[in-house]
């Protein structure tokens, strides 16, 4: 059974930082892309980052580019995402994805497993 939990979520101001990480037990971690979805109230969940199998490619949304960076610690089966300059519609229940396949991608039908969400709340 696999197992995804982020945390490091929170209330932060706008303009602050959060780093949001994800243990993923149960499975190879290293043989598969990793994703970060997040989703407002009353919105569909939409793709923010992911970061293939060795970590050596990454792809953002237009949205954070720049600002959120993606990275993964193999050896800790840990996936992270830093937020800086974190804005008011940055606010969403973010969750954390493994890909069926060793190289990212931005549609949630190609993650087949997923986390229970952390709440990341900006206030302006």
């Amino acid at each position: 059974q696999v197992q995804l939990v982020e945390s490091g979520g929170g209330l932060v101001q706008a303009g602050g930082s959060l780093r949001l990480s994800c243990v993923v037990s149960g499975r190879t971690f290293s043989s598969h892309a990793m994703g970060w979805f997040r989703q407002a109230p009353g919105k569909g969940r939409e793709f923010v980052a992911a970061i293939s199998w060795s970590g050596g490619t990454t792809f953002y949304a237009d949205s954070v580019k720049g600002r959120f960076t993606t990275s993964r610690d193999n050896a800790k089966n840990t996936v992270y995402l830093q937020m800086n300059s974190l804005k008011p519609e940055d606010t969403a229940v973010y969750y954390c994805a493994a890909a069926f396949a060793r190289y990212g991608s931005r549609w949630s039908e190609d993650f087949g497993s997923w986390g229970q969400g952390t709440q990341v709340t900006v206030s302006s």
